[in-house]
């Protein structure tokens, strides 16, 4: 929860701050620190509820410890998708899309025929144009 942090590595640090704070402004920041530990129970706890009044009555009935993303294990997922028969998923059916006429060349290619051969009027040059 804390990164690693243990009793000993605690201490060197509590050491460590009291060197450079010394003795005589310990006090004022350890009362610092109180106060930014109570400031954020009390965001936590405003959080809290808030989601508790925008779920309503449902609140109550989520299970918090299934919705905990540290319970999931990627390799234990990946694992029973593969071992997942494939014949138990349900099959989508595949809509086919048949070409509605001829295509854009053999199109092309009849107007060229109609016309005579000759290619389309080439579009205007607009100098204002970006």
């Amino acid at each position: 929860m804390f990164g690693g942090l243990t009793i000993d590595k605690f201490l060197v640090i509590l050491v460590i701050a009291v060197f450079l704070l010394g003795p005589e402004r310990i006090p004022h920041y350890a009362a610092q620190l109180g106060r930014l530990v109570r400031s954020i129970r009390d965001m936590a706890d405003g959080a809290k509820e808030r989601l508790r009044e925008e779920m309503g009555p449902d609140f109550d009935d989520v299970d918090w410890k299934k919705l905990d993303p540290r319970q999931y294990d990627p390799r234990r997922i990946i694992r029973e998708a593969l071992l997942e028969d494939p014949n138990d998923r349900v099959d989508v059916p595949l809509t086919i899309v048949q070409p509605s006429g001829e295509s854009a060349y053999a199109k092309r290619k009849r107007l060229m025929a109609e016309s005579g051969g000759a290619l389309p009027a080439i579009a205007p040059f607009d100098t204002e144009a970006t």
